[in-house]
């Protein structure tokens, strides 16, 4: 295959997506029109998967899936000289997750086997026709619904998925990744146009994806009021059918319990040491010393998939607001995925 056929026809995606998102349904022609219902599709089988979180995702690749991007990206690489059948097991927490791993194993010159997630059917085999098209058939891949006849693995699942892909895949090369979760980690003297860039973090994609935040650690003297006042932007999630049935077993959990914590109609902040919290909730604690968050951080790495934070708190973070907004060579539970496509 023709590795500069297959990034042109990137760039041709890309391009296609920004036209695509940049119109009006009224100027809709009957391709556009296809795309849109589909979407529609996606987010009937999936209503987790709105319209506009649909949108978000591929306003995302169209904006990174530049020329500039992906050759810089590329440059730290060398494409295999055998072309190997890697199995994908892909996500469905939130749409086009697994998009990623297939465009690193077709760039790495190997052909993905993939076993979409049932939550999230029509998406990228749509992108993936699309690219074959922009790249003059230049992209191999094969939607299977058991992997079999395959060289190397890549998974993602739950903590309990992954213990059985780990044994069931121990005589194969893999990559099996976990539940992971993100941090923030407030310095005091955030503005309210951080702190509503932070509950872009944690709201977007309703806080499934693994780069959301779950736990929040704040000054001791923080006035916690401040953190409600700018999830405002947000409070329409609570219309969600799925978010809200969530959010109503949580809080009544709570009250049964006869647990403290904040509630604002639309989310609960929680004074919890744990990591995860469960949708619709948020952990936070108080620290005096930012060397206790670094001991907490390094406690719970393997867990961890990014921090958010301003700079110079002196964090390995990534800025407010930017959480969803992985780069090409930001790879899912730190592992990098072209490395290990580069020796299979």
């Amino acid at each position: 295959m023709n590795i500069e056929n297959q990034v042109l026809g990137l760039i041709r995606l890309s391009g296609y997506l920004k036209e695509f998102l940049s119109k009006k349904s009224e100027d809709y022609n009957d391709n556009d029109v296809d795309f849109e219902l589909l979407l529609k599709k996606s987010e009937i089988e999936n209503p987790w998967f709105t319209m506009g979180n649909h949108k978000f995702a591929l306003q995302q690749w169209a904006d990174l899936l530049t020329e500039e991007n992906i050759k810089n990206w590329l440059k730290e690489y060398t494409a295999s000289k055998t072309s190997k059948r890697v199995g994908l097991i892909l996500a469905g927490n939130i749409p086009l997750v697994g998009l990623h791993d297939v465009i690193s194993v077709v760039l790495s010159n190997h052909i993905p086997v993939i076993k979409l997630s049932s939550k999230d059917r029509y998406m990228i085999p749509f992108l993936l026709k699309k690219w074959n098209d922009f790249s003059e058939g230049n992209v191999s891949f094969e939607f299977v619904e058991k992997l079999e006849n395959f060289d190397a693995v890549i998974a993602t699942g739950s903590n309990n998925t992954a213990r059985y892909l780990e044994y069931y895949f121990k005589d194969r090369l893999n990559i099996i990744r976990k539940n992971r979760t993100s941090i923030a980690v407030l310095k005091g003297d955030e503005t309210d146009e951080e702190l509503q860039l932070l509950a872009k973090d944690i709201f977007q994609y309703f806080g499934l994806g693994c780069r959301n935040v779950t736990r929040l650690f704040i000054p001791q003297d923080f006035v916690i009021d401040r953190v409600f006042e700018n999830f405002l932007n947000f409070q329409d999630v609570i219309n969600h059918n799925k978010y809200a049935n969530n959010y109503d077993y949580n809080r009544a959990v709570y009250l049964l319990n006869q647990e403290k914590f904040l509630d604002n109609n639309f989310v609960m902040l929680k004074e919890d040491d744990k990591l995860f919290s469960p949708l619709s909730v948020i952990n936070f604690s108080r620290y005096s010393s930012l060397d206790d968050v670094k001991k907490f951080i390094a406690e719970n790495e393997e867990n961890i998939q990014c921090v958010v934070a301003k700079d110079e708190l002196g964090l390995d973070s990534v800025q407010l607001g930017e959480a969803q907004n992985p780069g090409l060579n930001t790879y899912a539970d730190n592992v990098d995925t072209m490395k290990f496509l580069e020796v299979i």
